[in-house]
């Protein structure tokens, strides 16, 4: 087990900010993150996976530890269904590649997602109509307090659009260790969403496979998103909103192209992007903090970028769609 002091965190966070941890250690076991939560004591804990879904707005004066928990194995099937066990420390996408290369579906849409196998059941991760609840069975996760392990159902995880109760009820209270999908064994493709089924024509693909729709969401992803080895994001930077129908049928009477899809219940959900962009932040550049040229949703530090820099942009784009639409807009990244 070794502990690191005032380490940068700069490899560590996919938006590159360069701030520095007091205490910096990882742990592949569930006995190490015991050592690791007792030496901490009572200090601030922050759990880092791949680091693709936080902001750190300054140095972090606490712990920080990795999750390194690695391992994929398939546990149990049925007539219809794999189900496939994989530690929180795995690579997200390098999980969904090698559930292609098994033929275990339901997640090639959530291709080339950044992040780790332990951050996907928190935030409820989705792409192109799939969300990690469609494909969810269980996961088990360590009480930091009661230093004990509790297995969570799907019921128990009450998914929300990219909101779990590990966001809300029990916000910093569980540490993830390993999550347990249920794939299908007969593919029930998802093409509807997006730009799928024009990038599939553009591929040449006669015959639908897992393997075809993962290559073509890696496709539009790479042609619209930055890279964050390249450029330092973490995707979307905010929500698409949703709001009531009436609201954006009432929209719809000004701005005409407004871009929304029915959320149920009532309600629409709003192409947050599209907004952005209609307030003129696509491609704007302030120093290092930026609004991607290609996807109004992506905040990007384009080399020295401070954490409050990127806050500071995100919170002048949230008051401008505001005053222009009346909507308000959420951020998606967690801010530290």
């Amino acid at each position: 087990m070794q502990i690191s002091q005032h380490l940068s965190l700069k490899p560590y966070n996919s938006f590159a900010i360069d701030v520095k941890a007091k205490y910096f250690a990882a742990f592949e076991s569930v006995m190490v993150l015991e050592e690791l939560l007792s030496a901490a004591g009572h200090e601030q804990m922050l759990v880092l996976g791949g680091g693709s879904n936080i902001l750190f707005t300054g140095d972090f004066n606490g712990w920080v530890l990795k999750n390194e928990c690695k391992g994929i194995r398939l546990i149990d099937e049925d007539d219809n269904y794999f189900y496939v066990k994989a530690a929180a420390g795995e690579n997200w996408h390098q999980f969904v590649m090698h559930c292609i290369a098994q033929g275990y579906a339901g997640v090639e849409n959530l291709s080339l997602i950044p992040g780790n196998v332990g951050a996907s059941p928190m935030q409820n991760i989705g792409a192109y109509g799939v969300e990690i609840k469609d494909v969810f069975h269980e996961l088990e996760a360590f009480h930091r307090e009661e230093r004990k392990l509790v297995t969570f159902t799907l019921a128990d995880c009450s998914f929300g659009y990219r909101e779990s109760v590990f966001k809300n009820k029990y916000k910093d209270q569980f540490i993830i260790l390993n999550v347990t999908f249920r794939l299908r064994k007969k593919p029930v493709f998802n093409t509807s969403y997006g730009a799928i089924e024009q990038e599939l024509e553009k591929m040449g693909v006669q015959e639908r496979s897992i393997k075809a729709i993962s290559e073509a969401v890696i496709h539009i992803r790479r042609s619209k998103l930055p890279d964050p080895a390249e450029t330092g994001n973490a995707g979307s930077f905010f929500k698409n909103p949703i709001i009531p129908t009436l609201q954006f049928e009432q929209l719809q009477q000004s701005f005409p192209a407004i871009v929304g899809y029915p959320a149920g219940a009532g309600q629409t959900k709003v192409a947050a992007g599209w907004l952005i962009e209609q307030c003129g932040w696509k491609g704007y550049r302030k120093g290092d903090a930026g609004c991607h040229a290609r996807q109004a949703l992506v905040l990007v530090n384009y080399g020295n970028a401070t954490g409050a820099e990127i806050v500071q942009l995100s919170t002048d784009i949230i008051n401008s769609v505001q005053e222009e639409f009346g909507i308000h807009l959420e951020r998606e990244v967690n801010l530290v």
